[in-house]
């Protein structure tokens, strides 16, 4: 008699395992200004590290008052998974020990000094950008700049699409393998522009044809009745959903990445 024939164990995605498996918290994250618990979720034999950050440990915005911080950070998964850049962790909305809130793949980060950088002079040098100048202790300044990096174009691209009001150098994971996640994006797509981030190095320039056929896919996708529109309808309110499609539209007709309007600091403090 033949042996049977063995059946593989099924493959569990990423939010499939966020969404359904078992979410046990391991500690607390306290650099976080908001509640954000280290915890471990498993399911179908399969396990990860992730982050859980429960609605009910988020703190007012008086300029956010609509919608919750882990909506707007699901909200911006489904935008960057949109763009097919996987340039944000799988990211879900569901139950956990403390009610709702936001469940994120944990990414073992691989710090590279080659991100960001402050350097002496007013030029930034071959490979960088500038970002502009910061004091640096006894009355001096340097220049602040970011690499000129194909994967941090294509983050101030995502960042002005969701008007992510918050990009610091923190908020960037490098991986070993060569990839890099942007993370915490609870103040994004206010209705009013509001983009605050370190990434205005390529402000003004053209957009990347990649980026141009990008937001042409996303405009269709972000459209009534369009696979992104649906499922940001959700997460968002109709007027910030409505701005978001009018960000994108602004982008293709400008072809440039947008620039500092003046209105208010640019940078996000503290930058790092």
């Amino acid at each position: 008699m033949s042996a049977p024939e063995r059946i593989p164990p099924r493959s569990v995605t990423a939010t499939e395992l966020l969404a359904r498996g078992e979410l046990k918290v391991r500690g607390r994250i306290r650099e976080a200004s908001n509640a954000a618990l280290f915890c471990t979720v498993a399911y179908d034999g399969q396990e990860a590290s992730c982050v859980y950050k429960p609605v009910a440990g988020e703190r007012p915005l008086w300029d956010f008052p609509d919608g919750t911080l882990a909506e707007r950070e699901v909200a911006a998964y489904a935008v960057a998974e949109a763009t097919g850049w996987d340039l944000v962790p799988p990211t879900v909305l569901r139950d956990g020990p403390y009610g709702e809130g936001m469940c994120q793949l944990w990414i073992d980060a691989t710090p590279e000094s080659e991100l960001l950088a402050l350097v002496d002079g007013e030029e930034a040098g071959p490979g960088w950008k500038a970002i502009g100048f910061a004091e640096v202790g006894e009355g001096r300044t340097a220049l602040l700049v970011h690499a000129d990096d194909d994967r941090l174009r294509r983050l101030a691209v995502l960042d002005a699409v969701i008007n992510n009001a918050d990009r610091k150098g923190g908020h960037l994971l490098p991986t070993a393998d060569g990839r890099l996640y942007g993370i915490d994006h609870g103040v994004t797509f206010n209705a009013e522009n509001k983009l605050r981030t370190l990434l205005w190095g390529w402000a003004g320039e053209p957009l990347t044809a990649e980026a141009v056929g990008v937001l042409k896919d996303l405009g269709g996708s972000l459209a009534d009745g369009g696979p992104l529109g649906t499922r940001l309808a959700d997460l968002i309110t109709a007027a910030e959903l409505d701005a978001t499609r009018a960000r994108v539209d602004e982008l293709l007709a400008s072809g440039r990445h947008p620039e500092p309007s003046g209105e208010w600091p640019a940078i996000p403090w503290p930058p790092v």
